[in-house]
Protein backbone atom coordinates (compact mmCIF):
# COMPACT_ATOMS: atom_id res chain seq x y z
CA UNK A 1 0.00 0.00 0.00
CA UNK A 2 1.69 3.18 -1.24
CA UNK A 3 0.72 6.97 0.38
CA UNK A 4 2.45 8.65 -2.17
CA UNK A 5 5.15 11.02 -1.43
CA UNK A 6 3.65 14.00 -3.41
CA UNK A 7 3.24 17.23 -4.89
CA UNK A 8 2.52 17.51 -1.57
CA UNK A 9 5.72 15.06 -3.86
CA UNK A 10 2.15 12.31 -3.83
CA UNK A 11 3.64 13.99 -6.79
CA UNK A 12 6.84 16.02 -7.97
CA UNK A 13 3.91 18.02 -9.50
CA UNK A 14 6.26 21.11 -10.41
CA UNK A 15 7.83 19.65 -13.15
CA UNK A 16 5.36 16.96 -14.11
CA UNK A 17 2.99 20.30 -14.69
CA UNK A 18 4.75 21.90 -16.45
CA UNK A 19 6.33 18.90 -18.95
CA UNK A 20 1.83 18.43 -19.32
CA UNK A 21 1.23 21.67 -19.83
CA UNK A 22 3.64 21.60 -22.54
CA UNK A 23 2.62 18.55 -24.36
CA UNK A 24 -1.18 19.42 -23.98
CA UNK A 25 -1.41 20.80 -27.25
CA UNK A 26 -0.13 17.78 -28.92
CA UNK A 27 -1.51 14.81 -27.37
CA UNK A 28 -4.93 13.94 -28.43
CA UNK A 29 -7.59 12.38 -25.88
CA UNK A 30 -7.48 8.62 -26.24
CA UNK A 31 -8.94 7.27 -29.84
CA UNK A 32 -11.27 4.74 -28.38
CA UNK A 33 -14.80 5.16 -27.76
CA UNK A 34 -14.11 3.83 -23.99
CA UNK A 35 -13.48 6.73 -21.03
CA UNK A 36 -9.85 5.58 -20.36
CA UNK A 37 -9.28 6.13 -16.62
CA UNK A 38 -5.74 6.18 -14.54
CA UNK A 39 -5.89 4.79 -11.17
CA UNK A 40 -3.16 4.14 -8.66
CA UNK A 41 -2.79 2.79 -5.19
CA UNK A 42 -4.91 4.02 -2.52
CA UNK A 43 -8.31 2.60 -1.15
CA UNK A 44 -10.79 5.02 -2.74
CA UNK A 45 -9.58 4.45 -6.36
CA UNK A 46 -9.02 0.74 -6.10
CA UNK A 47 -12.76 0.35 -5.25
CA UNK A 48 -13.10 1.06 -9.10
CA UNK A 49 -11.95 -2.21 -9.39
CA UNK A 50 -15.05 -3.27 -7.70
CA UNK A 51 -16.99 -1.39 -9.98
CA UNK A 52 -15.43 -3.27 -12.82
CA UNK A 53 -15.41 -6.91 -11.25
CA UNK A 54 -19.51 -6.52 -10.02
CA UNK A 55 -20.71 -4.93 -13.24
CA UNK A 56 -21.56 -2.13 -12.02
CA UNK A 57 -20.02 -0.17 -15.13
CA UNK A 58 -22.31 -2.25 -17.70
CA UNK A 59 -25.27 -1.72 -15.21
CA UNK A 60 -24.81 1.92 -15.87
CA UNK A 61 -23.94 2.28 -19.80
CA UNK A 62 -20.16 2.91 -19.04
CA UNK A 63 -17.45 1.53 -21.33
CA UNK A 64 -14.54 2.48 -19.08
CA UNK A 65 -10.98 1.31 -19.56
CA UNK A 66 -9.15 1.36 -16.26
CA UNK A 67 -5.58 1.95 -16.71
CA UNK A 68 -3.11 1.00 -13.33
CA UNK A 69 -0.20 2.93 -12.08
CA UNK A 70 2.56 1.85 -10.02
CA UNK A 71 3.59 5.33 -10.45
CA UNK A 72 0.75 7.41 -8.81
CA UNK A 73 2.53 11.01 -10.33
CA UNK A 74 2.68 9.42 -13.79
CA UNK A 75 -1.09 8.97 -13.88
CA UNK A 76 -0.70 13.23 -12.98
CA UNK A 77 1.20 13.47 -16.20
CA UNK A 78 -0.92 11.26 -18.45
CA UNK A 79 -4.31 13.24 -17.57
CA UNK A 80 -2.69 16.90 -17.93
CA UNK A 81 -0.77 15.45 -21.14
CA UNK A 82 -4.46 13.99 -22.88
CA UNK A 83 -3.00 10.66 -22.82
CA UNK A 84 -6.04 10.02 -20.31
CA UNK A 85 -9.50 11.00 -19.81
CA UNK A 86 -9.94 10.97 -16.74
CA UNK A 87 -7.39 10.14 -13.37
CA UNK A 88 -8.21 8.93 -10.10
CA UNK A 89 -5.88 11.88 -7.98
CA UNK A 90 -5.94 14.27 -4.98
CA UNK A 91 -7.74 17.83 -4.65
CA UNK A 92 -3.77 19.03 -3.71
CA UNK A 93 -2.25 17.54 -6.85
CA UNK A 94 -5.34 19.43 -8.76
CA UNK A 95 -4.94 22.71 -8.17
CA UNK A 96 -1.11 22.99 -9.23
CA UNK A 97 -2.32 22.22 -13.18
CA UNK A 98 -5.37 24.40 -12.41
CA UNK A 99 -2.98 26.91 -11.56
CA UNK A 100 -1.32 26.73 -14.91
CA UNK A 101 -4.56 26.81 -16.72
CA UNK A 102 -4.90 23.16 -17.76
CA UNK A 103 -8.41 22.25 -19.00
CA UNK A 104 -9.56 19.96 -16.07
CA UNK A 105 -12.37 19.13 -13.80
CA UNK A 106 -13.37 17.53 -10.45
CA UNK A 107 -16.24 15.35 -11.34
CA UNK A 108 -16.47 13.25 -7.99
CA UNK A 109 -15.09 12.75 -4.56
CA UNK A 110 -14.23 8.93 -3.63
CA UNK A 111 -13.17 9.73 -0.60
CA UNK A 112 -11.48 11.15 2.45
CA UNK A 113 -8.72 10.11 4.54
CA UNK A 114 -10.26 10.12 7.61
CA UNK A 115 -7.64 8.41 10.36
CA UNK A 116 -5.40 6.50 7.33
CA UNK A 117 -2.61 9.94 8.18
CA UNK A 118 -1.63 10.13 11.88
CA UNK A 119 1.03 11.87 13.95
CA UNK A 120 2.09 9.34 16.08
CA UNK A 121 3.90 10.02 19.65
CA UNK A 122 4.48 8.19 22.83
CA UNK A 123 2.16 6.81 25.35
CA UNK A 124 3.43 9.48 28.14
CA UNK A 125 2.69 12.49 25.69
CA UNK A 126 -0.90 13.98 25.96
CA UNK A 127 -0.56 17.34 24.42
CA UNK A 128 0.99 19.36 21.62
CA UNK A 129 2.77 21.73 23.96
CA UNK A 130 4.61 18.32 24.89
CA UNK A 131 6.11 18.60 21.34
CA UNK A 132 7.59 21.86 21.22
CA UNK A 133 11.43 21.35 20.47
CA UNK A 134 11.11 17.92 19.51
CA UNK A 135 12.12 15.63 16.65
CA UNK A 136 9.78 14.36 13.65
CA UNK A 137 9.94 12.34 11.54
CA UNK A 138 7.92 12.22 7.94
CA UNK A 139 8.26 12.77 4.37
CA UNK A 140 9.03 16.15 3.36
CA UNK A 141 6.20 17.83 1.16
CA UNK A 142 4.07 15.02 1.15
CA UNK A 143 0.26 14.43 2.77
CA UNK A 144 2.24 13.76 6.48
CA UNK A 145 3.77 17.23 6.00
CA UNK A 146 0.39 18.61 5.54
CA UNK A 147 -0.92 16.69 8.34
CA UNK A 148 1.64 18.32 10.71
CA UNK A 149 1.12 21.63 9.59
CA UNK A 150 -2.51 21.25 9.75
CA UNK A 151 -2.63 19.63 13.65
CA UNK A 152 -0.01 22.00 14.65
CA UNK A 153 -2.26 25.28 13.49
CA UNK A 154 -4.81 23.86 14.96
CA UNK A 155 -3.05 23.55 18.25
CA UNK A 156 -1.80 27.33 18.29
CA UNK A 157 1.73 25.99 16.82
CA UNK A 158 3.94 26.69 14.01
CA UNK A 159 6.18 23.84 12.27
CA UNK A 160 9.36 25.77 13.47
CA UNK A 161 8.42 24.70 17.02
CA UNK A 162 9.12 21.31 16.38
CA UNK A 163 12.20 19.72 14.55
CA UNK A 164 10.88 18.14 11.16
CA UNK A 165 13.52 15.07 10.32
CA UNK A 166 13.00 13.88 6.25
CA UNK A 167 12.28 10.52 5.86
CA UNK A 168 10.48 8.26 3.21
CA UNK A 169 7.59 6.98 5.40
CA UNK A 170 8.57 3.69 6.47
CA UNK A 171 12.01 5.21 7.76
CA UNK A 172 9.85 7.53 9.48
CA UNK A 173 8.36 4.73 11.33
CA UNK A 174 11.26 2.96 12.06
CA UNK A 175 12.61 6.06 13.27
CA UNK A 176 9.72 6.34 15.98
CA UNK A 177 10.08 2.79 17.33
CA UNK A 178 14.02 2.69 18.28
CA UNK A 179 13.04 5.93 19.54
CA UNK A 180 15.29 8.09 17.24
CA UNK A 181 12.59 10.52 17.40
CA UNK A 182 10.47 11.49 19.00
CA UNK A 183 7.45 11.69 16.70
CA UNK A 184 6.42 10.49 12.97
CA UNK A 185 3.62 11.57 10.93
CA UNK A 186 2.91 8.39 8.64
CA UNK A 187 -0.15 6.60 7.23
CA UNK A 188 -1.26 3.22 7.48
CA UNK A 189 -0.27 0.31 7.64
CA UNK A 190 2.29 2.04 9.72
CA UNK A 191 -0.08 3.51 12.26
CA UNK A 192 -1.31 0.44 13.21
CA UNK A 193 1.85 -1.21 13.44
CA UNK A 194 3.08 1.16 15.58
CA UNK A 195 0.07 1.21 17.70
CA UNK A 196 -0.07 -2.27 17.85
CA UNK A 197 4.02 -2.15 19.61
CA UNK A 198 2.33 -0.26 22.07
CA UNK A 199 5.07 2.24 21.61
CA UNK A 200 3.50 5.14 20.32
CA UNK A 201 -0.24 6.81 19.68
CA UNK A 202 -2.46 8.98 17.32
CA UNK A 203 -2.11 12.55 18.55
CA UNK A 204 -3.74 13.61 15.37
CA UNK A 205 -5.51 11.80 12.09
CA UNK A 206 -6.09 13.16 9.38
CA UNK A 207 -10.03 12.38 10.88
CA UNK A 208 -9.28 15.70 12.86
CA UNK A 209 -9.03 17.48 9.44
CA UNK A 210 -12.27 17.09 6.97
CA UNK A 211 -12.28 17.96 4.00
CA UNK A 212 -8.81 18.58 3.71
CA UNK A 213 -7.57 15.20 2.14
CA UNK A 214 -10.15 14.43 -0.88
CA UNK A 215 -9.48 11.88 -3.26
CA UNK A 216 -11.19 12.74 -6.76
CA UNK A 217 -12.21 11.73 -9.66
CA UNK A 218 -11.21 14.51 -12.39
CA UNK A 219 -11.51 14.60 -15.84
CA UNK A 220 -10.52 16.47 -19.28
CA UNK A 221 -12.85 19.24 -19.97
CA UNK A 222 -12.83 17.40 -23.63
CA UNK A 223 -13.63 13.95 -22.31
CA UNK A 224 -16.87 15.84 -20.35
CA UNK A 225 -17.87 17.08 -23.49
CA UNK A 226 -17.64 14.35 -25.80
CA UNK A 227 -17.99 11.35 -23.07
CA UNK A 228 -20.36 12.42 -20.61
CA UNK A 229 -22.74 9.99 -21.05
CA UNK A 230 -20.07 7.10 -20.02
CA UNK A 231 -18.64 9.62 -17.04
CA UNK A 232 -22.40 10.00 -15.62
CA UNK A 233 -22.49 6.38 -15.72
CA UNK A 234 -19.12 6.21 -14.19
CA UNK A 235 -20.43 8.56 -11.18
CA UNK A 236 -23.83 6.33 -10.75
CA UNK A 237 -21.40 2.90 -10.48
CA UNK A 238 -19.39 4.24 -8.19
CA UNK A 239 -22.47 5.01 -5.90
CA UNK A 240 -23.38 1.07 -6.38
CA UNK A 241 -19.55 0.79 -5.25
CA UNK A 242 -19.81 2.18 -2.26
CA UNK A 243 -22.78 0.79 -1.12
CA UNK A 244 -21.55 -2.22 -2.01
CA UNK A 245 -18.14 -1.59 -0.04
CA UNK A 246 -20.20 -0.77 3.05
CA UNK A 247 -23.15 -3.90 3.05
CA UNK A 248 -20.09 -6.71 1.73
CA UNK A 249 -17.21 -5.32 3.04
CA UNK A 250 -15.30 -8.81 2.95
CA UNK A 251 -15.83 -9.25 -0.42
CA UNK A 252 -14.90 -5.44 -1.45
CA UNK A 253 -11.63 -6.17 0.94
CA UNK A 254 -11.21 -9.09 -1.12
CA UNK A 255 -11.33 -7.35 -4.57
CA UNK A 256 -9.28 -4.82 -3.36
CA UNK A 257 -6.27 -6.61 -1.93
CA UNK A 258 -6.08 -8.98 -5.14
CA UNK A 259 -5.18 -5.64 -7.34
CA UNK A 260 -2.26 -4.48 -4.93
CA UNK A 261 -0.75 -7.92 -4.12
CA UNK A 262 -2.26 -8.09 -0.58
CA UNK A 263 -4.24 -10.41 1.66
CA UNK A 264 -7.46 -9.68 2.36
CA UNK A 265 -6.67 -9.09 6.27
CA UNK A 266 -3.85 -7.18 5.62
CA UNK A 267 -5.93 -4.45 3.52
CA UNK A 268 -9.00 -4.19 5.99
CA UNK A 269 -6.36 -2.07 7.91
CA UNK A 270 -7.25 0.56 5.68
CA UNK A 271 -10.62 0.40 5.35
CA UNK A 272 -11.46 2.04 8.93
CA UNK A 273 -9.23 5.21 7.87
CA UNK A 274 -11.05 5.64 4.75
CA UNK A 275 -14.46 7.70 4.47
CA UNK A 276 -16.13 6.47 1.37
CA UNK A 277 -18.27 9.44 -0.09
CA UNK A 278 -21.98 8.05 -1.38
CA UNK A 279 -24.07 10.72 -3.16
CA UNK A 280 -24.97 12.71 -0.31
CA UNK A 281 -21.44 13.51 0.63
CA UNK A 282 -20.27 14.14 -2.48
CA UNK A 283 -23.83 16.70 -3.33
CA UNK A 284 -21.86 18.72 -0.54
CA UNK A 285 -18.60 18.54 -1.52
CA UNK A 286 -19.30 19.60 -4.74
CA UNK A 287 -20.72 22.34 -3.09
CA UNK A 288 -19.07 25.69 -3.00
CA UNK A 289 -21.27 27.13 0.04
CA UNK A 290 -20.77 23.94 2.04
CA UNK A 291 -17.86 24.45 4.71
CA UNK A 292 -15.88 21.31 3.85
CA UNK A 293 -16.28 20.90 0.23
CA UNK A 294 -13.56 21.57 -2.25
CA UNK A 295 -14.03 25.08 -3.10
CA UNK A 296 -14.31 25.84 0.23
CA UNK A 297 -10.74 23.51 1.29
CA UNK A 298 -9.08 24.93 -1.64
CA UNK A 299 -7.43 27.65 -0.18
CA UNK A 300 -5.76 26.05 3.05
CA UNK A 301 -4.39 23.71 0.71
CA UNK A 302 -3.10 26.28 -1.73
CA UNK A 303 -1.42 27.91 0.73
CA UNK A 304 0.40 25.17 2.06
CA UNK A 305 1.85 24.21 -1.85
CA UNK A 306 2.88 27.85 -2.26
CA UNK A 307 4.59 28.05 1.17
CA UNK A 308 6.58 25.73 -0.16
CA UNK A 309 6.80 26.20 -3.72
CA UNK A 310 4.93 23.36 -5.06
CA UNK A 311 2.60 25.42 -6.57
CA UNK A 312 2.87 27.91 -9.61
CA UNK A 313 -0.03 30.99 -9.21
CA UNK A 314 -3.09 31.08 -7.60
CA UNK A 315 -5.81 28.09 -8.73
CA UNK A 316 -9.07 28.98 -9.35
CA UNK A 317 -10.74 25.99 -7.63
CA UNK A 318 -14.84 27.03 -8.64
CA UNK A 319 -13.77 26.57 -12.32
CA UNK A 320 -11.90 23.27 -11.50
CA UNK A 321 -15.36 21.85 -10.13
CA UNK A 322 -18.08 20.47 -12.23
CA UNK A 323 -21.14 19.61 -10.77
CA UNK A 324 -23.31 18.91 -13.40
CA UNK A 325 -22.11 15.44 -14.25
CA UNK A 326 -23.06 14.51 -10.35
CA UNK A 327 -26.34 16.10 -10.86
CA UNK A 328 -27.17 14.04 -14.18
CA UNK A 329 -25.96 10.90 -11.83
CA UNK A 330 -28.71 11.83 -9.38
CA UNK A 331 -31.73 12.23 -11.86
Amino acid sequence: MSRFPSAFVRRAAGAVTALAFGLAALAPLPAAAEVKVGVSDWPGWVAWYVAEQKGFFKKHGADVKLVWFANYTDSIAALSSGQLDANAQTWSDTLGPLAKGLPLKAILVNDNSAGNDALLVGPKVTSFAQLKGKSVALEQYSISHFVLATALAKNGMKPSDVKIVNLPAGDAAAAFLTGRVDAAVVWNPWISKIETSGKGRALFTSKDMPGLVPDLLVAQEKAIASKRKDLVGMIRAWFDTEKFIREQPDEAAKIMSKVVGMTPAEYKVFMPGTRFFDSAANKSALDGKQPQSLSATAPTIAAFLAEHKLIDGKPDAARGIDATLLADALK
